[in-house]
C-alpha cells in the first residue's frame, strides 16, 4: 500500500510514493466541490502568472498528475487536499467539474509532511513559508530538527537556519515573502536590534548579500559599546568567533584584563553545537 511507503519515501518526494513502485495506485475522479483546502498547507501565496499558465495547460491537456487527498473530517467536503492545491485552483479556473485524485488514509502529521515535501521539492514555497512549515512540525508534533532534516532531505543546520528567520520582525518577514529580500539577506539580519532599518537600506541601495553582510558587520562593530577604540584586538577576536560558530558573541574586557564571554543561542541545537565545539577543543 502507498501508505506503508510514506515514511521511507518522504525524503525523495512525492514521485517516490507514486511513481517508483510497480504497484498500481488507484486513481479516482471526484467532483471539485468534494474537495477542501488542506488546513496544514504551508503555502499561502500562489503566483498569479504561474496559476494562469497552469489553467491554460489544464484546459488543453486536463489534469495530468492526480491530486492527493485524504478523507475530510469536516462537514464541508468529502476530502481534504494533501498535495496539489494549485492544480485544484487551476482546475476550477479551467471550468472542470471533476479532477483525478489519489486517496490516502493518513493522519495530520503525515498530511503536513507531504505538503511540505511537495512544495519544497517543487521550489514552490518561499523561505518564510518553508520555515513556518518546519516550525509547525516542531511545535505541534514535537519534531526535533534532526527528524525534520531526515524526512525533508536537508541538513540539520539548514533546518535550524530556516527556523532562525522566524525571529525576524513581521514587517521584515513580509519583505522576504514579497521577494524584496532574499533568504541570504534575511539570515544576516537575524539577532540585529534594528534589522528593519538595515533591511530598508539594503532594498534602497540594492545591496548584494555580501554587501549586506559587510553593512551588518559594520553596524555590529559600532554598537559594541564595551570595546573601546583602542581594543581593536578584542573586536577582531569577537568578530572572528561569530564567523566561526555562527552565533552572536559578546566579549566584555575590563581594564585589568578580566571579563567574560557571552554567546547568544536561539534553540537547543545551537546550544548543542556550542557545547560540542568546546568539548572537542578543550
Amino acid at each position: 500500500m502507498i501508505e506503508n511507503r510514506l515514511k521511507k519515501g518522504l525524503g525523495r518526494g512525492l514521485s517516490s510514493l507514486l511513481g517508483d513502485s510497480t504497484d498500481k495506485v488507484a486513481t479516482n475522479k471526484v467532483s471539485i466541490r468534494d474537495l477542501v483546502r488542506n488546513k496544514f498547507q504551508p503555502r499561502k501565496h500562489f503566483n498569479k502568472e504561474d496559476l494562469e499558465e497552469l489553467t491554460t495547460s489544464i484546459k488543453e491537456q486536463g489534469v495530468i498528475q492526480p491530486i492527493i487527498v485524504r478523507p475530510s473530517k469536516s462537514s464541508e467536503a468529502r476530502y481534504e487536499i494533501v498535495a496539489g492545491e494549485r492544480r485544484w485552483l487551476a482546475s476550477q479556473n479551467a471550468g472542470l467539474h471533476e479532477v483525478p485524485v489519489v486517496i490516502l488514509n493518513i493522519d495530520d502529521v503525515k498530511s503536513l509532511e507531504l505538503s511540505i515535501v511537495e512544495n519544497v521539492q517543487r521550489k514552490d514555497l518561499n523561505v518564510i513559508e518553508e520555515a513556518r512549515g518546519y516550525d509547525r512540525l516542531a511545535r505541534e508534533f514535537d519534531y526535533r530538527h534532526e527528524k525534520i532534516s531526515q524526512f525533508i532531505g536537508k541538513s540539520r543546520s539548514y533546518i535550524a537556519n530556516s527556523l532562525r528567520l522566524l525571529t525576524l520582525p513581521s514587517d521584515l518577514l513580509l519583505m522576504v515573502e514579497q521577494g524584496l529580500l532574499s533568504a541570504g539577506h534575511a539570515r544576516c539580519l537575524v539577532n540585529l536590534n534594528n534589522s528593519l532599518e538595515i533591511a530598508k537600506i539594503i532594498i534602497k541601495k540594492k545591496l548584494s548579500v555580501r554587501q549586506a553582510e559587510v553593512l551588518v558587520k559594520s553596524y555590529r562593530g559600532k554598537k559594541t559599546k564595551f570595546v573601546s577604540k583602542k581594543d581593536a584586538n578584542i573586536l577582531t577576536l569577537q568578530q572572528a568567533l561569530e564567523e566561526k560558530i555562527g552565533l552572536n558573541v559578546i566579549i566584555s574586557n575590563k581594564k585589568n584584563n578580566t571579563g567574560k564571554i557571552s554567546f547568544d543561542y536561539q534553540d537547543l541545537d545551537q546550544l548543542d553545537k556550542l557545547v560540542n565545539i568546546i568539548k572537542n577543543n578543550y
